[in-house]
C-alpha cells in the first residue's frame, strides 16, 4: 500500500506544479499606494507609478499564492513635485543607490474565505525585514473586453514602520509618522 501511495504522489506532484498559473497585474486597473501622517494631524497619500507584481497560484481561491513585487523607487508620486524630489533624495528612498524595493512572500495562511495573512521579506534601502500583510481575493471573473479571459481582483493592506528600514531617519514621528499604511488594489491576468 505504501508503494502505491508513493507512486501516486510521484505522479500527481508534477501535475500540481504544471497546474500553477502565473498572474500579472493589469497596469490600467492596479495601484500601489501608501499613506503617512504629517504633523500628527493630516494623512498624506502617495503611490508608485512603476512596479511589477507576479502571483503564482495553483488554487483558484489563491490560498497557495506566492507574491513577488518589484518597485522602481524613483516612480514615487504624491502630487507635489518638490515633495517627490525630496522623497527620491538621500533623505528618504535614495533612488540613485537603491533604485528598487522588493517584496517576496514565503508563507500564506487563510484567515477566512478569500482573506489571507501573507508573510514575506520586504527589502527597502539596504534593509530586509519580514512583514505580514492582509491579502484579499475579491473574486475571479471573465473579462468581456479580453475574450472572456479570467481576471482576478486582489487587494493587499498592511502597515510597516519606516524606522525599521532607516527611511527618513532625519524626520521624527511628530513630523512624519513612522507608521506607513500600505494599500494595493489590482486586477490580475494569467500571463
Amino acid at each position: 500500500m505504501k508503494k502505491i501511495t508513493a507512486l501516486l504522489a510521484f505522479l500527481i506532484l508534477p501535475l500540481t506544479i504544471i497546474a500553477q498559473d502565473t498572474w500579472v497585474q493589469d497596469p490600467y486597473h492596479s495601484k500601489l499606494g501608501f499613506t503617512v501622517t504629517h504633523l500628527g494631524i493630516a494623512d498624506v497619500p502617495g503611490h508608485f507609478e512603476d512596479y511589477s507584481v507576479k502571483i503564482t497560484a495553483a488554487e483558484d481561491d489563491f490560498s497557495d499564492a506566492n507574491v513577488e513585487l518589484t518597485v522602481q523607487t524613483a516612480s514615487v508620486y504624491t502630487r507635489v513635485q518638490d515633495r517627490d524630489d525630496h522623497l527620491r533624495s538621500e533623505d528618504f528612498f535614495h533612488v540613485e543607490q537603491y533604485p528598487e524595493m522588493t517584496f517576496s512572500s514565503h508563507s500564506i495562511r487563510q484567515i477566512e474565505d478569500g482573506v489571507y495573512e501573507l508573510t514575506g521579506d520586504l527589502t527597502l534601502l539596504d534593509t530586509t525585514q519580514e512583514v505580514t500583510v492582509t491579502m484579499i481575493h475579491r473574486g475571479t471573473v471573465e473579462n468581456p473586453m479580453a475574450d472572456g479571459a479570467p481576471v482576478a481582483g486582489i487587494q493587499i493592506t498592511g502597515v510597516i514602520d519606516r524606522s525599521d528600514f532607516n527611511l527618513g531617519n532625519g524626520f521624527p514621528p511628530p513630523m512624519i509618522s513612522n507608521r506607513v499604511e500600505i494599500k494595493a488594489d489590482g486586477e490580475f491576468m494569467i500571463q
